[in-house]
């Protein structure tokens, strides 16, 4: 049997250290705790790794601090289009919607659409009423709300008209909330949620819905959940071109994911980071920026960062 291993990213869009109140360290640091050991509760259990980071994604779902589910980014015109997407290394299954404005918990979405396995991606609308004709909580749009998340789209607006965007902090460009995990059969599985950037242009999709770019699953190699500029991500098929340079190159998942985060991607000048697991249970977290939420958990303990190595 394998020892189970969970790490999960909330987003490298992390507030600036200089701006982090001790209240704020304290609700992301419990919050990523809180997502770590439901996932971790999973693992030991017996679950399979794709009920695990089902069940992490699913905590920072319902936690403001982050950009996904409850508190997501709002686009230009005011509005939350969520996208998430799973997929199961061990099947090779995956799921995704993108777009989605009424599902409480896009990550159970995406998970019922890789469980029946056709069609693995519904967006919008679609996604909406799908999700509601399988009995999962659909609510109003309003509902994913928060004052900060107004305020951000306000500040980012208001750059628009100043044409000072480039000067956003990362933590309003963009934000997502991830995980991947090894359970005790030697199966991976990876999981992604996201409310994209603010002030986004309506109907605008980045890489977390889409497979192989910010979500990847292989037994083989490794599972990756990805944060960051979405449109590099799906430039470069980051995802499966981690799993791609393990499978054929020999690269080690701290080389592969080194080398995209903070030679490839930063050299075409996105933010970025992953949390990613191997097939020996090796975690790696890279990220580019100032902080990146972040956490793993085994049998030797938990971990949880946002700012500090």
């Amino acid at each position: 049997m394998t020892n189970p291993v969970l790490a999960i990213h909330g987003g490298c869009g992390a507030i600036p250290k200089a701006e982090l109140t001790p209240d704020a360290d304290r609700e992301a640091r419990a919050a990523l705790r809180q997502a770590l050991e439901a996932g971790h509760a999973v693992l030991t259990s017996g679950g399979s790794a794709l009920e695990a980071v089902t069940a992490a994604v699913l905590v920072m779902e319902d936690a403001p601090v982050f950009n996904s589910g409850y508190g997501a980014a709002l686009n230009r015109d005011g509005v939350h289009e969520l996208d998430a997407s799973v997929m199961d290394g061990s099947s090779g299954l995956a799921g995704a919607v993108a777009g989605a404005r009424r599902i409480r918990h896009p990550v159970l979405a995406a998970r019922a659409l890789a469980v029946q396995s056709d069609p693995l991606l519904l967006i919008g609308d679609a996604a909406d009423r799908w999700a509601e004709a399988q009995g999962l909580e659909v609510v109003d749009n309003t509902f994913f709300s928060t004052p900060s998340r107004h305020e951000a789209l306000e500040r980012m607006l208001e750059r628009e008209r100043q044409g000072t965007l480039q000067h956003a902090p990362e933590r309003d460009k963009h934000g997502t909330v991830g995980a991947a995990a090894l359970d005790r059969h030697g199966h991976l599985a990876a999981a992604t949620s996201t409310g994209g950037y603010t002030a986004k242009p309506c109907g605008r999709v980045g890489d977390t819905p889409i497979i192989g770019a910010g979500t990847w699953a292989d037994d083989r190699t490794c599972a990756v959940s990805g944060t960051g500029k979405g449109e590099l991500f799906i430039r470069r098929a980051l995802g499966h071109e981690i799993h791609a340079r393990m499978l054929y190159q020999g690269a080690t998942l701290a080389e592969a994911t080194d080398a995209l985060i903070h030679e490839d991607l930063k050299a075409l000048g996105g933010g970025a980071g992953l949390c990613a697991v191997d097939r020996e249970g090796r975690v790696a977290l890279p990220f580019n920026t100032e902080g990146m939420y972040r956490g793993w958990i085994s049998a030797d303990g938990i971990y949880v960062a946002v700012h500090e190595d």
